[in-house]
């Protein structure tokens, strides 16, 4: 997986396209995502005083999508001067991305502001564990050109200590996407912080509901397919959200994306009709709004993300 997606012509390092080529994800679906977040760096800007940098750092960002919407949402506003946005991406620096935005390929040791990780954890290596007839958990190895399962060895203590603790009571046949990986990566991402706060949003489970086959899939060109690690489409798997909650260390709140995201003004209600005789032009713009708002807050879609959010030496105020 780590080959896959990150080695030399992996998935996510090739010059060639990028994942909104693949894959739409909340930042692809609409301006109104964008603006939410800039609600919610507001705030932490406000909780910390607005002090004369504040960092905006977007881990896993693609091709700066994200940051080039915020880039263009701080214009006229107090933020332009002292906004500093920060893409960790392994590919290089995308061609047109505006100069303002910094691009590397490793989270900053010193974070005051907001560590936002979209659709990140979900790609962070884990290994896959099965239930055989026995009873015994084992590795799944999978052929890098195929993608044919078969079951290895045993799992190690590590491994079967996640598995005890985060996704337990595993029968025959069940598998376990192992996701001490991901604890780790969000622990020291949120580590940086040293002021403000860190956001992951992502798909994920809860240990009262770990899905019994698990969740490792595939994407291609806007297509859900066999995941083959072959270096040819994203695989990825859903995110033990309480989990990496637990291992940052910090005070965390886990909240539906449909509750945050109403929290920070988008509501995906429709405009009165009424409008559309006085302001037609204003009725078709507010429609096409709240059809892009239904999208994101649509539990049976993106507003069945997880928000995960650590509070570092900040309170904040706001109504997520």
């Amino acid at each position: 997986m780590t080959r896959a997606l990150y080695g030399p012509g992996g998935f996510f390092t090739r010059a060639a396209t990028g994942p909104a080529d693949h894959f739409r994800t909340s930042v692809h679906a609409s301006p109104l995502f964008a603006g939410a977040l800039l609600r919610l760096i507001q705030e932490v800007d406000d909780a910390l005083g607005h002090p004369d940098h504040l960092d905006v750092v977007d881990v896993g960002a693609g091709r700066g999508e994200l940051l080039t919407a915020l880039d263009a949402l701080v214009n006229g506003s107090d933020l332009r001067e002292r906004v500093r946005l920060v893409g960790v991406e392994l590919a290089g620096r995308p061609d047109g991305l505006p100069k303002e935005i910094g691009w590397r390929a490793d989270i900053p040791d010193s974070v005051t502001g907001v560590l936002l990780a979209t659709e990140w954890l979900d790609n962070v290596p884990l290994d896959l564990a099965e239930v055989d007839a026995d009873g015994r958990l084992r590795q799944v190895l999978v052929d890098p050109d195929t993608g044919l399962e078969t079951l290895g060895r045993d799992l190690d203590a590590a491994d079967r200590f996640w598995a005890a603790r985060w996704w337990p009571d595993a029968g025959l046949g069940d598998r376990i996407e192992i996701g001490w990986p991901r604890d780790a990566a969000w622990a020291e991402a949120v580590s940086s912080v040293r002021r403000g706060c860190a956001l992951a949003i992502d798909y994920g489970h809860l240990r009262s509901s770990r899905p019994p086959l698990g969740t490792l899939t595939g994407f291609r060109d806007g297509r859900q397919i066999e995941p083959v690690p072959d270096g040819s489409c994203d695989v990825t798997a859903h995110v033990a959200i309480d989990s990496a909650a637990v291992a940052a260390g910090t005070a965390y709140r886990i909240i539906g994306q449909r509750e945050a995201l109403r929290g920070l003004g988008v509501d995906g209600g429709r405009p009165p009709l009424a409008l559309a005789s006085t302001d037609p032009a204003g009725y078709l713009r507010a429609l096409s709004a709240a059809g892009a708002a239904a999208e994101l807050t649509d539990p049976a879609g993106l507003g069945g993300h997880w928000w995960l959010l650590h509070e570092v030496g900040i309170e904040l105020r706001g109504n997520i």
